[in-house]
C-alpha cells in the first residue's frame, strides 16, 4: 500500500512537472485541492497530499498490479491528465 512518503513524492513530482507547463498551473492547483485528504492541515506533513488509501487505489487503477510505474511515465501521465482536466473544464463551462 502507498504510504505518506509516496504521496509526498507524487506531490513534489507533480509540482515539478506542472511548473514546466504554465497553462496547467490553475488546473493543477484545483486538481490537487480535490485530491487532498480532509483536514490535511491538522496532520503531518501538513501538506495537501492525498490519503494513502486513495493514492493506492488511483495508482492500482492507473498502472495495474501494485500500482508502480517509472517516474518519467508518471510525469508524462500527469501532464496528459492535467491537459484532459483543463479541456474537460472548458467543455463543461
Amino acid at each position: 500500500m502507498a504510504d505518506q512518503s509516496d504521496a509526498l513524492r507524487l506531490l513534489l513530482g507533480a509540482t515539478s512537472v506542472a511548473l514546466r507547463h504554465p497553462k496547467l498551473w490553475v488546473t493543477g492547483v484545483f486538481a490537487g485541492a480535490r485530491m487532498a485528504r480532509s483536514r490535511w492541515w491538522q496532520r503531518s506533513p501538513f501538506l495537501p497530499v492525498p490519503a494513502e488509501e486513495f493514492l493506492h487505489f488511483r495508482m492500482v487503477t492507473m498502472y495495474g498490479g501494485d500500482g508502480s510505474a517509472a517516474v518519467d511515465q508518471r510525469a508524462d501521465d500527469i501532464v496528459a491528465w492535467l491537459q484532459w482536466c483543463r479541456t474537460w473544464r472548458a467543455v463543461k463551462s
